[in-house]
C-alpha cells in the first residue's frame, strides 16, 4: 500500500480507526492482510506533524494489540481446538494438536513476543497458542509485553523521525517500503531455509516439462 494511501486512510479513520485496524490485524484471522507496522509508523509520523495525538495513539495501539491477541487466543481455545478433536479429519489431525501443545509448552513465551513483529505470523500465533492450550496467564504476560513494545515502539519511531528529519515526508515511501521488507524478511528466510531445496527442485521439474520453443 503506497504511503500516500496510508496517510489518506489514517486521516479518514482517525485514532479509533487505527486502533480498529490494529485489533483486526492482531486477533482476527481474516485481518492478516491489513497493514500493521507501516500503518503505525505512518500514524506516528502524522502525529509528529500535529495531525494525531501521539500519547493517545500509543495507548490505543498497544491496547488494541493486546486485546486483539487475546481475542485470537480465545478463538483458538474455544473454536479452533474443536476442529482438531474431530475424528478422521483430513486437515486438522490430532497429531498437529499435540505438536502445538508441545511447542507452546516449551517456546510459547518467545513465540508470542517475537511474532508480534512479524506480519501474518502476528495474526496466527495467538490463535495457535489458544489451540495448543498455552496457559493463559503466561500468554497474557508475554502478550502485554509484546503489545506495548510493538504498539508503542513503532509509532514512536515514526514520531521521532518525523521530528528529527526535515521534510521526512519526501522519504516516507522508501521508509515504509523498508519497514515492510524488514518485517517480512525473517519469515521469507525461514521459509527458504526449510523449503529452498524443494522449491528449486519443483522449478527444475517444471522447466524440464516445458515444451521446446518452435523454430
Amino acid at each position: 500500500m503506497p504511503h500516500f494511501d496510508l496517510v489518506k486512510l489514517i486521516e479518514a479513520v482517525g485514532l479509533l480507526g487505527v486502533a480498529a485496524i490494529v485489533f483486526a490485524e492482531s486477533g482476527i484471522l481474516i485481518g492478516f492482510f491489513l497493514p500493521g507496522d507501516s500503518l503505525l509508523f505512518t500514524a506516528g509520523f502524522l502525529a509528529s506533524q500535529g495531525f494525531l495525538n501521539i500519547w493517545w495513539l500509543i495507548v490505543l495501539a498497544a491496547l488494541a494489540a493486546i486485546l486483539g491477541d487475546s481475542t485470537g487466543y480465545s478463538f483458538g481455545a474455544r473454536v479452533g481446538r474443536r476442529l482438531f478433536e474431530r475424528e478422521q479429519s483430513r486437515f486438522f489431525k490430532r497429531q498437529y494438536l499435540e505438536q502445538a501443545e508441545a511447542f507452546f509448552l516449551r517456546h510459547g513465551g518467545k513465540a508470542i513476543l517475537l511474532a508480534r513483529f512479524i506480519p501474518i505470523v502476528r495474526t496466527g500465533t495467538p490463535i495457535i497458542a489458544g489451540i495448543g492450550r498455552m496457559p493463559y496467564r503466561r500468554f497474557l504476560a508475554f502478550n502485554v509485553v509484546g503489545g506495548i513494545l510493538w504498539g508503542c515502539g513503532v509509532p514512536l519511531a515514526g514520531y521521532f523521525l518525523g521530528q528529527a528529519i526535515p521534510n521526512i515526508d519526501r522519504y516516507l515511501l522508501p521508509i515504509v517500503l523498508l519497514i515492510i521488507v524488514v518485517s517480512i524478511a525473517p519469515s521469507a528466510i525461514h521459509l527458504w531455509r526449510e523449503n529452498g531445496s524443494a522449491i528449486i527442485a519443483a522449478i527444475r521439474r517444471r522447466l524440464a516439462r516445458a515444451p521446446e520453443p518452435e523454430q
